[in-house]
């Protein structure tokens, strides 16, 4: 009868440790995934060969759309460059030209502007820029974050529709162009830039409608993933978080760990390595960290220490305004202008 009994518990003990053991693994494996170690890996692709001789990078003049347009140039891609500011467009057409063996094009295009009769005859330029081109990787980067730090009702809807035009408008027209060459070539990748905001926490008060456009990126890039991956074309929305750009405020990378905040170059050099692996990434390995402690904190946690930052940055928001505001009888607030 102990005899019995000992052999019993000696099989309960055993089916335990297989059963940690399996749980242990399970959880290592989706801790190293959710880390992107495996990437690491990787040999890196080359993309003109996989894809395409040409890219497409919208809003390239600075930031992280100026960073992924020199570094796709460094792999051998000639770039088409999308911006609304003709100056800057030069400026970098001729660092890539100037530093790497490859081609530009420029396209003038105000994307606030898209679905009005300007916006439509950029449009057309566009077309006619990429028509009979090997466009193997398109990049829609061009996004609007400002007005920010600000309660919806502060500022007039016009503000607000430029920042959906631009963030989620003009991305969808824009891939809309150039997927029709990808799909008769059988092959090409999209990458859009989405944001962290939507994926790695809840919610993103006081930015409300930037977050929303983002996360109609997030879900517009799983679709397209889905509808295009048997046409050989790879669809993939990259979600950084904060990256030392203009576009991320100087309140905010003050309040950053640094090792956190990639600069833009560093962010490119990751987010190019990753292009065709998977609909939804985190290119940087601090921004995937920062992520997986991100999903151990609750909801309701994230969402009071959000709202609380973002009303601590909305008061100096507010002081910067008004000094730079001049005197005005009606002391309405104009929205500052975007940039990118």
């Amino acid at each position: 009868m102990d005899i019995a009994a000992d052999d019993l518990r000696q099989r309960c003990f055993l089916s335990l440790a297989v059963l940690g053991a399996l749980y242990l693994a399970a959880v290592t494996l989706r801790l190293l995934d959710c880390l992107g170690l495996p990437s690491l890996l990787r040999r890196p692709t080359n993309l003109r060969r996989r894809y395409g001789a040409w890219a497409v990078v919208t809003g390239p003049t600075s930031g992280i759309g100026r960073s992924m347009a020199l570094e796709l140039a460094r792999r051998g891609l000639s770039v088409v460059l999308i911006g609304r500011d003709p100056d800057r467009l030069c400026d970098i057409s001729d660092a890539i030209t100037r530093n790497h063996a490859v081609q530009t094009k420029t396209v003038v295009f105000d994307l606030s502007l898209v679905s009005t009769t300007q916006g439509d005859e950029a449009m057309r330029r566009l077309r006619e820029a990429v028509e009979g081109l090997d466009v193997g990787v398109l990049v829609n980067n061009a996004g609007v974050a400002k007005p920010c730090a600000v309660y919806l009702h502060e500022f007039d809807v016009e503000a607000w529709m430029r920042m959906v035009r631009v963030n989620l408008w003009a991305l969808t027209e824009v891939a809309a162009a150039v997927l029709p060459g990808m799909a008769a070539r059988g092959r090409g990748a999209v990458v859009n830039i989405g944001s962290g905001s939507t994926e790695a926490i809840p919610s993103f008060p006081l930015y409300t409608v930037y977050a929303a456009t983002k996360r109609y990126v997030a879900q517009f890039s799983r679709s397209l993933y889905v509808e295009y991956r048997s046409k050989g074309i790879d669809v993939q929305c990259q979600a950084p978080l904060f990256v030392d750009t203009k576009m991320a405020s100087r309140v905010a990378r003050a309040r950053r760990f640094s090792p956190f905040v990639p600069t833009s170059d560093a962010y490119a050099r990751a987010a190019v390595r990753w292009i065709g692996h998977g609909a939804l990434c985190v290119p940087n390995a601090g921004h995937r960290v920062q992520r997986c402690l991100a999903a151990a904190v609750p909801d309701r946690v994230h969402d009071w220490l959000r709202l609380r930052e973002h009303l601590r940055q909305r008061a100096l928001f507010q002081r910067i305004r008004s000094a730079r505001a001049p005197p005005r009888n009606d002391h309405k607030e104009e929205p500052p202008r975007h940039k990118f």
